[in-house]
Formats: structure tokens, sequence, C-alpha cells
């Protein structure tokens, strides 16, 4: 019972009870179990239903009526008048015809069988789909008009239809129609679907990883198109300092969008980024919204990227272009990023390539060099550090990350290193970690928080100069 339903008064017959009123006389109020009358008043019976039998605007279903594709199934669906392409597809016709072709010409037979039927349909609206049928040409002509300006060659098709309209049509179908009939949602998505044919668009329509998805709601008939991203795999050469992986938002109007004094108006702490300067002319391109990018990782900002460079996945979001020629984009992104960043080839790819990209832990190669703040042994630092080659060390999550990474000890690997080259008071160490390695902390050892360090091998301060990654060994 609702919450705001009446309660019902506590003597009232519970529903069996009230079955027995219509059962017999003699379970009626008007039967004295103590009385010898013999004048005692007979009770008429009256007409008891089940609940099996209900009207549709005036004409009761006939529940005794056999299935389509009988003679009398088919009248009977068509007196509680079904349009054409609803008796085509409830009588089992073949899917290979126009429906409402094949629904036009069982009706006709049928009108020949009982000139009368006409005059015994009971509505203008038909009870299996109230006439979604004849939008078929108007929500056609409004995806058309949604597509148009984007390439695709797959397309998903969806049709979001009111709850009480399916579950009374199946009831009525599973009743009625032929075995293995087709429901009302799939019929007139195959209907959309052989008039988009005829179009001439040259467009497969496919269930999973289409270019586009079309969703209409079959009550209001607006349609909702999603254009799916396209996605992009190479790897960048990050060959300036100073730029952020991805868009890093204004410290002071985080990233609004009409931005503020401080990031003159951009919304972004930093004006390019790797990002951007792949994306933009990529999304420029292929008239995308926008772009997302997934690296293997990340260098720091003060961090260049060399070697073969870092490996990543562009997604590029609701593009009017899926196909490019790549070595154009290639020479887009040069040229965008010259002197900053650039990549050497790009591919195409899919969503699965992000997870792969993204979970992958590879091995790094880095140079890097660093200040010692006391006189120092050449060759003493030296044989310091080559004896961490191998090593496993404890890193707790360094302070510079700690607002954005869980507080724990990590155990990472010094696969091995390299070379030690010393300076004055200056030495440059190049060496090969394992992925997740933090390698400035592994110089100055973070008060501690990275053990072993160069600096606690040394026995002296070490101020971190700069740092490249050499390579990613993926």
């Amino acid at each position: 019972m609702g919450i705001d339903e009446p309660k019902e008064l506590e003597n009232e017959l519970d529903e069996e009870d009230q079955w027995q009123l219509y059962a017999s006389a003699e379970y009626g109020s008007n039967y004295d179990a103590g009385s010898d009358d013999e004048d005692t008043e007979v009770v008429e019976e009256e007409i008891w239903f089940d609940g099996d039998d209900f009207e549709m605007d005036g004409g009761n279903l006939d529940w005794d009526a056999p299935p389509c594709p009988a003679p009398l199934g088919i009248a009977h669906v068509i007196k509680l008048g079904v349009c054409d392409c609803c008796l085509s597809r409830i009588s089992g016709s073949s899917p290979d015809r126009v429906a409402i072709d094949a629904g036009k010409e069982l009706r006709g037979k049928a009108y020949d069988r009982d000139p009368e039927l006409v005059s015994k349909i009971s509505q203008e609206i038909c009870p299996l789909c109230e006439n979604l049928f004849d939008d078929v040409e108007n929500i056609v002509s409004r995806v058309i008009d949604s597509l148009s300006g984007f390439e695709f060659s797959t397309l998903q098709f969806g049709i979001h239809l009111p709850k009480d309209l399916i579950q009374e049509e199946d009831r009525i179908r599973s009743k009625f129609g032929a075995q293995g009939s087709l429901p009302l949602k799939g019929a007139l998505v195959r209907s959309i679907h052989e008039r988009i044919a005829k179009e001439n668009m040259d467009v497969v329509f496919v269930k999973e990883r289409p270019d586009v998805m079309v969703l209409v709601d079959g009550l209001t008939l607006r349609v909702d198109v999603d254009v799916r991203p396209v996605f992009l795999y190479g790897r960048y050469r990050k060959i300036a300092r100073g730029i952020p992986q991805t868009r890093w938002p204004c410290r002071s109007c985080r990233g609004r969008e009409n931005g503020c004094e401080s990031c003159n108006g951009t919304g972004l702490q930093y004006p390019d980024s790797v990002q951007d300067l792949i994306g933009e002319p990529i999304r420029s391109a292929l008239g995308a919204s926008d772009t997302s990018f997934h690296g293997m990782g990340r260098e720091d900002i003060d961090v260049r990227c060399l070697g073969s460079g870092r490996p990543f996945v562009l997604e590029i979001k609701h593009p009017s272009i899926r196909d490019y020629k790549l070595q154009d984009l290639v020479e887009l992104v040069n040229e965008n990023g010259a002197e900053r960043v650039e990549v050497d080839e790009l591919s195409w790819c899919n969503r699965p390539k992000v997870n792969e990209v993204k979970s992958s832990r590879s091995d790094k190669s880095y140079t890097i060099r660093f200040r010692v703040d006391s006189e120092i042994d050449s060759e003493l630092v030296s044989d310091s550090i080559l004896s961490l080659s191998g090593t496993e060390i404890s890193q707790e999550t360094p302070k510079r990350v700690s607002h954005r990474r869980a507080d724990k000890v990590r155990k990472r690997r010094i696969v091995s290193v390299d070379s030690v080259a010393v300076e004055g008071d200056e030495v440059e160490v190049t060496l090969r970690c394992e992925a997740g390695t933090y390698v400035k902390e592994l110089v100055h050892s973070d008060e501690g928080r990275t053990v072993p360090s160069f600096s606690g091998a040394i026995g002296a301060e070490c101020e971190v100069i700069w740092l490249d990654v050499e390579d990613i060994h993926y």
C-alpha cells in the first residue's frame, strides 16, 4: 500500500472472501444456516471474471482467439486496431519483406475473407506501437540532420520506449503473435535502419564499438548523437624544460572558464603542455571538440624526456573527421611543438591501448646532475655511487607529492648505475631504475625518506641541478 493511499476498513472482506460471494448462492450473505423457511429468497448469480479480460477503447480482447498466423488470429488483431507494420511483425511475416507492404497484403486478404471486418475495428491508434511507425520518416530526418558534418562508417542505433507501452505490447504479442514474432523495439530499429539505407549512406550498423551512437526517445522523438572518440598512439620527446605533461589549472582561479588576471584569462598555470602541443593541431585537423592525454607515467615539469620518447595515447573527442593521413598529423605536431615537443610517428589504436599504456611497468634510464655541498674525493664519490648498482631501495612517499599520493613505503630497484662523472663539486650519473622510482629523492634522500641514497653513500648533502629521462624501455 502506498504512503498516501487510504487504509482499508478492518471489517472489509479480503480478496478470497469476496470471490466466495460470487461462487455459489450457498455462501451468499442472504443464506441463514439456522433458518428452516421454505420461502428462502434465491439470489441471482452474478457473472464473475477472473481478471484475464480487459478493455481496449470499448472492445474486449478475445483471449480464446488463436494466435497468428491463423486467419482468425489475424482477424482478431485487426479488430484491435493494429497498424500494418505491427500486423506484419506479429503475424510472423518474413523479415526480408517491407513491413508495411506485408501488413497491407495480410489486411487485404483478411478483408476478402470477411468484408465486414473493417467495421469491427475498435480504435484508430495502434495498441502495439501507438502509431510510432508513422514517425519513422520524421525520426530518420532528425537522425540525418544530427549526423550532418560527421564522418563515420559504423553506427549503433537505440530507441527508448515507455515502459507501459513495452509491457502492453508484450502482453498482446505473447498471446496472439506468431511464434518468434519480432518485439516492438527491434522492429522499430529495423525499420529505421532500412529507411537510413535508402539515403545511400555508406554505413554499417553494429552492436559494439561504433563510430557513432544514436539514441531516440520514442516519447518525444528527441535524437541524441554520441560521436565516439578516436585514439592515436605515439611516443613524444620533451626537449625543453618548464612544460607540464597535461593541462595545469591556474592556482588562483582553479581553471574557471574565463580565467583570471593571474593566468591572463586562460585558466592555465602554464600556457603550454605536452597535451596541447600535441593535441591541439590534431584536434583542429579532425574537427574535434577536445582531447584527453594518457601517458605512460609522467616526468616533472623541469625534466626533459629524450631518447625514443614516452609512450602515450591521445584521445580525440567528438571528431567530425575520423581518418587523416598520419604523416600529415606528425608534421602538424612537430611544427606546433618546434623545439619543445616532437614525435616521430603516430598510429591509430583503440581504447584498450589506453589501459595497456597506463598500466605498463617499464624500466627507465636517467641522467641526473647534482651538486655536493662539501669537498669531495672524486674516486670515493664514483665508487660509492657505483656500489648502489643492483640495490633495492625503500622510498617513503616524497614530501613534494604527498598531497596527491598515498603515504606509504615503496620498494624499488636500481637496475644499474652505468656511469659517474665528477666535475668539481658537481656529479653527473647515468642509471637505469625500476618503474616508479623517485630519482631526485634517490639523490638527496628527502630528509631520510629514501634509503639508501646517493647523499647517504657520499656522506654529504646533495642538491639536484637537472634531470633527463634518457629512455623508457617499452
